[in-house]
């Protein structure tokens, strides 16, 4: 059994990696799954190609994250090939799963009788949406007509999402976040951050190294904004405990730290959010 808290996204789509479109569902994912007391160790994009998805699918299974959470390519179009290359990764065979089908057919029948389209025909093209790798569980859909799917293999649970964000973000707090929290064995996630002017980014580096081996459960991340000559610095501070009020004394002691070092130094400093 893994005990990892680990989760990797892979996220599915052409358009992710012309440019076309900006990826802002593995930040929300980040995001999200980070307030949710567990970690993201790898984010990887590849295109709409089976082999591609095959690969990165099982190369993720090696590493033995907790979840696998990818995004994209569960719908009725020729591109739509995540739910394939899962089975293939998997050594599976996709079939029409019952459930799924039962949604996606109720899903059609609600645009009829809201007046949206015609016919609420099952054509092959929206079948193709319940055909899923064996042994998976569809995850209703409150927003779109593709069903969400879960599958485990060995201790990794993948979990396919759509690529739409509206769809996607629904799916997840329904669905996908209370496993999350699960997983994460009550951990919290705590974070602060403030800005500093007029200390150069080079200057501050020792001083953060000697603040983080001070404060070992604590990460420090400087994020330089203006230039070396106009300094401008977000530092970001971050832990995770099973008890928030350790995580924010641990975090609130480097904080510490680090604004005596910066005000030595002649700095100034703003507070970013309200927890600084």
């Amino acid at each position: 059994m893994t005990t990892s808290q680990q989760v990797e996204l892979l996220c599915i789509g052409n358009e992710l990696l012309i440019g076309k479109t900006l990826n802002t569902n593995s930040q929300w994912l980040a995001k999200r799954i980070t307030s949710l007391g567990m970690s993201i160790s790898r984010i990887t994009v590849v295109a709409d190609n089976i082999n591609e998805i095959v690969h990165a699918i099982q190369e993720s299974i090696q590493r033995s994250p907790a979840v696998l959470l990818t995004t994209g390519g569960l719908g009725p179009t020729f591109d739509d090939k995540t739910l394939e290359g899962v089975a293939e990764a998997l050594g599976q065979k996709t079939e029409i799963n019952q459930e799924a089908l039962e949604m996606v057919k109720e899903k059609y029948l609600s645009y009829a009788q809201q007046g949206k389209m015609e016919a609420a025909e099952l054509t092959p093209h929206r079948v193709k949406m319940a055909r899923l790798p064996k042994g998976a569980t569809p995850l209703s859909n409150p927003v779109g007509s593709a069903p969400a799917v879960s599958i485990k293999h060995r201790y990794v649970v993948i979990i396919s999402l759509p690529g739409v964000p509206s769809e996607m973000k629904s799916i997840f707090d329904d669905s996908v976040a209370p496993m999350i929290k699960q997983s994460a064995h009550g951990m919290t996630f705590f974070e602060t951050s403030i800005i500093s002017k007029n200390v150069m980014e080079s200057e501050m580096a020792p001083i953060i190294d000697i603040v983080m081996k001070n404060n070992p459960h604590v990460y420090i991340k400087s994020h330089p904004k203006g230039t070396e000559t106009a300094p401008f610095i977000e530092f970001h501070f971050s832990t995770t405990d099973k008890d928030k009020s350790v995580a924010k004394n641990h975090v609130t002691k480097a904080l510490g730290q680090l604004k005596e070092a910066i005000q030595t130094k002649g700095g100034t400093i703003e507070p970013l959010n309200p927890e600084a």
